[in-house]
């Protein structure tokens, strides 16, 4: 992508919770509108602001993180919350083992190892765009939450009010079939990327609420003085009932 202008605002970050310079090269704000403090993006920064709205004594909470990245939100909570624990998918490490050479947990979120009503919060960053069987995750994430915690995550909305669609299948076998042309985000642990799955839209709602049981809350902030402005950036949280 070549940068086609330059933005600079001056804000407060709810991730330093400190005056910092947002800045961005590109007009698609949503992967560059960086903080100087932290290096997150808009949604990462929106993901904070709704963890401390609904949870603001989040740091003594047991929180789960599914596939962190390097910047923002997960550094933060690992350094702050002293019942964060994370994990990351492997294709080639047993569920609930640890990568021998990186040393970190294994996990599908469709088949999770943890026990039932375990953890307070569950989170994933762009995590859910790339489950070929999100019911099941969504069902699983239920599962391990303790009654009244919350599964608080960002997944991009690019259907918007149009129904949610499938991307790619995967059958018993392992084999993928493509419903639309192969499309791959970043992943934190394979530089080969990671297949989008789904394309979600607004009815991502009464999907979580039918496979899961959970009710969900849609929230969309835009506030560039605090560096959160940008498209699909929506932050849902998924509540279990107390």
């Amino acid at each position: 992508m070549t940068p086609s202008f330059s933005f600079s605002h001056r804000g407060y970050c709810d991730i330093c919770e400190t005056a910092v310079l947002f800045h961005s090269d590109y007009s698609w704000f949503r992967d560059h509108l960086v903080c100087s403090g932290c290096g997150s993006v808009p949604r990462e920064r929106a993901l904070m602001s709704v963890l401390r709205h609904y949870f603001p004594k989040y740091r003594s909470l047991s929180i789960h993180e599914s596939s962190p990245c390097n910047r923002g939100v997960s550094p933060k909570l690992e350094r702050e919350c002293r019942r964060y624990t994370f994990s990351h998918f492997f294709p080639e490490i047993p569920l609930g083992k640890k990568h021998p050479v990186r040393n970190e947990r294994c996990e599908s979120l469709e088949a999770l190892t943890y026990p039932s009503n375990c953890v307070d919060l569950v989170i994933t960053q762009d995590v859910l765009e790339h489950v070929f069987d999100p019911a099941a995750a969504f069902r699983e994430i239920a599962r391990v939450l303790k009654p009244g915690g919350a599964h608080i995550f960002t997944v991009p909305l690019v259907n918007k009010t149009s129904p949610s669609e499938p991307r790619a299948r995967m059958d018993g076998s392992g084999n993928v079939t493509y419903l639309k042309e192969a499309r791959f985000h970043g992943n934190p642990v394979d530089d080969r990327g990671s297949l989008v799955t789904m394309d979600w839209g607004y009815d991502i709602s009464s999907f979580i609420n039918e496979a899961s049981g959970l009710a969900t809350h849609m929230i969309t902030i835009d506030d560039i003085d605090r560096g959160i402005r940008a498209e699909f950036i929506e932050v849902l949280a998924s509540f279990k009932r107390a």
